[in-house]
């Protein structure tokens, strides 16, 4: 897989103003008591929430340090880690805390070091469990972290601290250079709680999506029409959700505007049914591309009853019913 997705490492910072420290009180009281701006923390909040590496542990002590060690420009930095979900879901569940706060900890430990900053640096982390909201593959386990920066760093040479910056120009590269430490840290963690096979792994789940987003290059199950009374064409199909799950949905280009004033089409995969073995989304995406009669709408109907049926009933509803069948009788 291309080592760049394996995870992101974003950094903002800022500003020592009123408006600055105001924003940054207001971030922390939302990274301590949420895990996304739809959900509250599901665990601990406060002390419990935050690790402290020396710029305090509750809402009121971090505001605190960041004034304390902030700079002339800089009151503190924000640093997100957030691995790829695909990846996460091959580490043990009961394994994946303790995957992010090594993760987050070694990347820390890693971009000062190549930095040069040897003295160390404060930090402290909270580590947030969101489900992801890409519209693909919503409800996927995404776990990642934030962690607060000071703006300055203490210096050696001078006997004192001095700011800390990110630089990004053709003499160095800093946000180059975390990504690099984020990179090799994947890579270490994902060989000891994985297994040195999960790329291969990773590139084998790429490949199955590939091949099943291939039924776009055959003749349209159905058509529905959008907002703007244009005409898509609508395949009934799968999408592989992880090594052990398929999501059953439609394909379906969309268009999307461009930052020039023109159009971007592109394929895309809605679920409409999730969490399905390989197998019965397979029989199932046979049965449905059928008796969804060419409407979407009728599709989703179909889906929507599935859903609402056990495994045991699916399962049995399938041993009564033939892939080639002319439709599917469901009693809507």
């Amino acid at each position: 897989m291309d080592h760049k997705q394996m995870c992101v490492a974003n950094v903002q910072y800022k500003k020592p103003s009123a408006d600055g420290a105001k924003q940054s009180k207001n971030l922390l009281h939302y990274l301590t008591y949420r895990e996304s701006r739809d959900e509250a923390a599901r665990h601990a909040a406060g002390k419990d929430r935050w690790r402290d590496h020396g710029m305090g542990g509750s809402v009121a002590e971090i505001a605190a340090r960041c004034d304390a060690l902030k700079s002339e420009h800089v009151l503190a930095f924000s640093l997100v880690t957030n691995p790829n979900p695909d990846l996460i879901a091959m580490v043990a569940p009961e394994d994946r805390e303790a995957f992010m706060w090594e993760l987050t900890e070694g990347v820390i430990e890693d971009f000062f070091d190549r930095r040069g900053l040897d003295t160390g640096i404060e930090f402290s982390t909270v580590l947030h469990h969101r489900l992801t909201n890409d519209l693909e593959a919503p409800g996927l386990h995404n776990p990642h972290t934030h962690t607060v920066l000071p703006g300055t760093v203490y210096s050696e040479e001078h006997s004192c601290r001095v700011p800390l910056f990110f630089s990004r120009n053709r003499k160095v590269d800093h946000i180059e250079m975390l990504h690099r430490a984020t990179e090799g840290q994947m890579v270490a963690l994902m060989d000891r709680y994985v297994g040195p096979e999960w790329e291969t792994r990773h590139d084998q789940l790429a490949d199955i999506r590939e091949q099943q987003i291939a039924i776009t290059d055959g003749d349209p199950h159905g058509w529905t029409i959008d907002k703007d009374d244009r005409e898509w064409p609508v395949w009934c199909g799968l999408r592989r959700t992880s090594e052990t799950t398929t999501s059953l949905g439609f394909y379906r280009p969309y268009a999307t505007p461009t930052d020039d004033d023109e159009e971007s089409v592109t394929v895309q995969f809605r679920p409409l049914l999730s969490g399905l073995t390989h197998e019965e989304a397979e029989q199932l995406a046979q049965v449905l591309g059928i008796g969804m009669k060419g409407d979407l709408e009728q599709l989703k109907q179909l889906a929507g009853v599935l859903g609402k049926m056990t495994p045991a009933e699916r399962s049995a509803l399938l041993e009564d019913l033939e892939p080639d069948q002319p439709a599917m009788e469901i009693d809507l």
